[in-house]
């Protein structure tokens, strides 16, 4: 934990230099006619219903909504020409990959004090802390996503294959698979945000990819907990026990269908996805826990989630936090979002949870209470973990070499190696002191 709050007090000093004078600016005190209005983007889907739900019960603030692309080369450089044009919206969605670095950047607004404690003691510490350094909150977390395996039941029955509940029985599980079947495999191994997974894999084994000594950051990307998760997984690549594809690609869809992949490693978010894009399935998918390295000391990592920040250059912070408040801890919030579609997300609020389960049909997993599993996989997310303050450039370097090593040419390690190393001169561009270990 000293490693943690010495990662906290250095973000904290270049959030201190970079965002002086942010966090008092933009009053909202002028007098006026009318409701307020604040402006929301966002690339979340359901927004658009929330923001109706919203203005339809409010009368002193209103939102002037936009739907955003999502990713890197829509919403958030969207967001970033937009906060350096100085006009950046009141309200905007972050996921907690990308907040360390918006907030160096200076997008974000610190409201520590602006966050009244009730909405704070609502939430789920965890998601907290990672939109939290050194005590001065930047975001406020709306979905927290722990790490889940799904996988086809109806397949691991025939087969006589027990779940796993660890990862040396998930390698056997997936030698049996493979031997029962020899097209079958039991997940993928991602070529693209596959650095992400390979984060929150190392995030539930104790890794710890960011710290800080002094003022100067550590990055260590093959650090012990690290390097196990790396070996384990290039063997499950060398012995061919795990499929190499892209996340999210049609050919994954495929093998989904199929049941030639029998598994899918992901955050509370991919049991809606699997619905909604995989109907087929239904009455074949159940899910369980990820498995865990030591089930003594059980632990976990997140996959996916999202924030939502008042801007520094908000003049109506407060109206603009009001909104924030309402849509992460209000049912009727939740109840808009999800009337837009299917939606498994785990909210940050536990209490919201009840809301969630009565909106799932979960005749897919026959009726299994899935996000009763969310509730429980929630209070293992492990709180050691920071995200660095460039993972943007850090997951597209570590992409490309987990693209190679599914091809064949180079490692998994060795990818991660490179990502560190094609890192550094972004840190070192922010002016950071950076060793590697």
């Amino acid at each position: 934990m000293r490693g943690t709050r010495r990662a906290a007090a250095a973000l904290l000093m270049i959030f201190a230099m970079l965002l002086a004078g942010c966090s008092s600016s933009g009053g909202s005190d002028t007098a006026e006619s009318g409701p307020v209005h604040i402006t929301f983007w966002s690339a979340l889907r359901g927004s658009q219903e929330v923001v109706d739900e919203y203005n339809r019960t409010h009368t002193k603030i209103k939102v002037d909504f936009e739907q955003v692309p999502s990713g890197d080369q829509g919403g958030w450089a969207k967001l970033s020409n937009a906060a350096r044009a100085g006009n950046a919206p009141d309200v905007a969605t972050i996921e907690y990959p990308q907040l360390p670095g918006y907030a160096i950047d200076g997008v974000p607004r610190d409201i520590t004090k602006l966050l009244p404690d009730s909405v704070r003691r609502q939430i789920l510490p965890q998601a907290m802390d990672l939109t939290t350094f050194d005590g001065r909150t930047y975001a406020v977390p709306v979905d927290i996503e722990p790490m889940v395996f799904l996988y086809r039941k109806d397949l691991f029955t025939k087969y006589g294959i027990p779940v796993p509940k660890t990862w040396a029985e998930f390698e056997t599980s997936a030698r049996k698979l493979k031997k029962a079947d020899p097209r079958s495999r039991i997940a993928s191994l991602f070529t693209t945000g596959g650095t992400l997974h390979m984060a929150s894999f190392s995030w539930q084994a104790g890794g710890q990819w960011y710290d800080t000594s002094g003022e100067t950051w550590q990055v260590s990307m093959d650090d012990a907990p690290t390097r196990k998760v790396a070996a384990y997984w290039q063997r499950m690549l060398d012995d061919d026990l795990v499929r190499v594809e892209p996340s999210s690609s049609q050919q994954w869809r495929a093998h989904l269908r199929s049941g030639e992949t029998a598994g899918w490693l992901a955050g509370a978010w991919a049991a809606g996805s699997m619905m909604a894009s995989t109907p087929s399935g239904k009455g074949k998918w159940a899910i369980a826990p990820l498995p865990q390295w030591d089930l003594s000391k059980p632990s976990l990592g997140t996959q996916g989630g999202s924030t939502f920040m008042v801007t520094k250059d908000s003049n109506r912070p407060k109206e603009a936090l009001e909104f924030i408040s309402w849509m992460v801890t209000s049912p009727d919030a939740l109840r808009a979002k999800l009337s837009s579609g299917i939606s498994s997300a785990y909210p940050t609020v536990p209490e919201l949870v009840p809301v969630a389960r009565e909106a799932m049909d979960t005749s897919y997993y026959s009726g299994q209470d899935i996000f009763g599993l969310f509730h429980e996989e929630a209070k293992l997310i492990s709180t050691q973990w920071k995200w660095g303050p460039r993972m943007v450039s850090t997951t597209s370097s570590g992409d490309d070499g987990l693209a190679r090593a599914g091809a064949g040419s180079g490692s998994i390690l060795g990818a991660l190696r490179e990502a560190q190393r094609r890192t550094l001169p972004d840190l070192k561009s922010l002016g950071l002191s950076v060793t590697t270990n």
